[in-house]
């Protein structure tokens, strides 16, 4: 079978294999049956943004083409610091709803991240300006998973949001994380390993909220474009991806 196939049917089995009796999810445990039914809908319907052998479906965050440091290694995009820095690259094209699947693994004391929603304009210098991320990180060395009262660890939707619970696999292992993000449901939600570990908002007053707590108060442009590119961040750490696709959720 597949590699691909088996992840879709693990996922789905860990997604209602983890309701009551009575068919109610348990809290910080699989839940959505939207997520459920999207991955068992078949691989056809899923667009591949990264298939282990070339950078087609990615360029250079306000760049045509890839910027230095990224390679591809063993199937899997690599991103090695060198002696530049902001070489943050993002995906073509834009997405507004969707279900992102994607496999991370960080090396040690490393930090990245994973961003949608982002808005390329020269007046924005990074796409964290504009867009929200779900944390990449080392949770067992980073300093940054000691701050914030847990809203900076691995999975976290960074500085609003802490994981429910702590999912994350040590360095050097690969975790599968899924991204769903729907405005006509107004919400967001990440799954790491199998297990949906923080739920949000993605517009509105509850939105408007957790932005008004956070880093990102009084930011121009931030949060605000329901349609955008994604992004994978230069943190000036070793970072790995593989396995990236999407499936856009109406409109």
């Amino acid at each position: 079978m597949h590699y691909k196939t088996v992840t879709v049917i693990v996922l789905v089995t860990l997604l209602w294999g983890c309701k009551n009796p009575e068919g109610n999810p348990k809290e910080g445990e699989p839940a959505s049956d939207t997520l459920a039914v999207a991955m068992e809908t078949p691989t056809e319907t899923w667009e591949v943004l990264f298939n282990g052998s070339s950078f087609d479906h990615w360029r250079g965050f306000l760049k045509e083409g890839m910027p230095p440091g990224w390679s591809i290694e063993a199937g899997a995009m690599s991103y090695t610091p060198g002696d530049t820095h902001g070489n943050d690259i993002i995906s073509k094209d834009t997405y507004t709803n969707f279900i992102l699947s994607l496999e991370w693994k960080i090396s040690e004391g490393g930090n990245s991240g994973i961003f949608w929603g982002v808005h390329e304009d020269a007046e924005f210098e990074y796409p964290y300006q504009t867009g929200p991320e779900i944390q990449v990180l080392d949770d067992e060395k980073h300093p940054d998973s000691f701050v914030g009262e847990g809203t900076h660890k691995a999975g976290a939707l960074y500085d609003m949001i802490a994981p429910a619970q702590s999912v994350v696999k040590p360095a050097g292992e690969w975790n599968l994380c899924i991204i769903e993000v729907d405005h006509n449901a107004n919400k967001g939600m990440v799954s790491l390993n199998g297990t949906i570990i923080v739920e949000f908002p993605v517009q509105g007053a509850e939105w408007d909220a957790l932005v008004e707590n956070s880093k990102f108060k009084g930011w121009k442009g931030f949060g605000i474009y329901p349609t955008g590119h994604l992004a994978l961040q230069d943190h000036g750490n070793q970072v790995w991806f593989r396995d990236i696709k999407i499936k856009r959720l109406p409109d």
